[in-house]
């Protein structure tokens, strides 16, 4: 099944490109004779008045995006907004939510523009709208919540757009942020044929759709979460060329946007995650950490996958989320941070023993 960026990898080997070169000339000419584009399916013009309701948040062209909430019983003490990852939708919050809600923290996820129940599916609405989508978002549950410190979640596709979020000069006024496992396999860091691949297929047949059969990935070791994945409609299967294109632009603002973001930011990463490779990740780390990192919170988890908040051991990351939030300790319950400490410490041993 495809969750998450599997399909972005293609399982293209270099000794396999070479078998794809009559595909790509192919491409290539047609891409000469129907001038196709990758496209981008952005909001309409905005004359309704934002709202938030019960199961939905309505946006300001009148789009209805499915939400999820998970409140306490009484008045909350802080307040999540969670954005879900790529092909995914916002029941991705559903563990952490009803875990967080009994601390005393309420938690909102909603379907983002193509995914999810939301409409246009499939189809990638680009990067400035999920971005004024979270923003306006932000500012309806500041006007439910105004006393209330607010954080953003964001796991993979959606830490990427809250890194864009957070990184522009007007960026919101927000408590913290928690980025799990973002979405920061920049082209930059790519093999060249899987650039190169892409750019041609998404020039000649943006329509075109992968599944990312064959890709030996491993998202979680939750096989029955996996398995309930692979059963639930919600969840896209099958994706256009052209929304994965637009994804990788996103991936790119996000990873060169390290040293814009700053403030109260807790980072978390497994170590086992095969779908945002080590490489981009820690590079990003560095550039991210070079500055002010007086709050910024790495944690990289042993025994982790790129689902960290959905595998077997996810209630030790919802732990220390809450007392990142709640108690703001010196050290995560889980010790993920000092082994983050640890690692970071060495690669820059590494890297500057390389450079010398």
């Amino acid at each position: 099944m495809s969750v998450g960026l599997p399909i972005i990898q293609m399982a293209i080997k270099p000794c396999e490109f070479m078998k794809l070169s009559r595909t790509v000339i192919l491409a290539l000419l047609l891409s000469n004779l129907l001038g196709c584009m990758p496209m981008t399916y952005p909001p309409g013009t905005k004359t309704n008045t934002a709202q938030l309701k019960e199961a939905v948040f309505i946006t300001e062209d009148g789009v209805n995006l499915p939400l999820h909430r998970w409140l306490p019983d009484s008045s909350p003490q802080a307040i999540i907004i969670a954005l879900h990852g790529f092909n995914d939708y916002s029941l991705f919050f559903q563990g952490p939510g009803q875990y967080l809600s009994k601390l005393g923290i309420a938690c909102f996820a909603f379907d983002q523009r193509g995914f999810g129940a939301s409409p246009k599916l499939g189809l990638w609405a680009g990067t400035t709208a999920y971005r004024n989508d979270l923003l306006t978002m932000i500012q309806l549950v500041k006007n439910r919540y105004p006393n209330r410190p607010l954080y953003l979640v964001g796991e993979s596709m959606g830490g990427a757009i809250v890194i864009n979020a957070m990184s522009q000069a007007n960026r919101p006024a927000v408590e913290g942020v928690i980025l799990v496992a973002p979405a920061l396999w920049a082209r930059s860091t790519m093999p060249w044929y899987q650039t190169s691949l892409l750019w041609t297929v998404a020039h000649s047949l943006p329509w075109l759709t992968l599944t990312g059969k064959g890709v030996k990935v491993m998202p979680s070791d939750n096989i029955e979460m996996l398995r309930a994945l692979g059963r639930d409609p919600l969840v896209i299967k099958a994706t256009r060329v052209e929304t994965i294109y637009g994804l990788t632009d996103l991936m790119d603002e996000a990873f060169n946007s390290a040293t814009r973001l700053n403030g109260n930011t807790l980072m978390m990463y497994g170590e086992n995650d095969d779908i945002i490779p080590k490489e981009p990740t820690y590079q990003f780390l560095k550039r991210f950490l070079a500055r002010d990192k007086s709050e910024k919170t790495v944690a990289l988890y042993s025994k982790g996958y790129h689902m960290l908040l959905r595998d077997l051991q996810a209630p030790t990351a919802w732990k220390d989320i809450a007392a990142w939030i709640i108690s703001k300790p010196e050290k995560l319950p889980s010790g993920a941070d000092i082994r983050a400490q640890q690692i970071l410490t060495e690669l820059n041993v590494q890297n500057t023993k390389t450079d010398n």
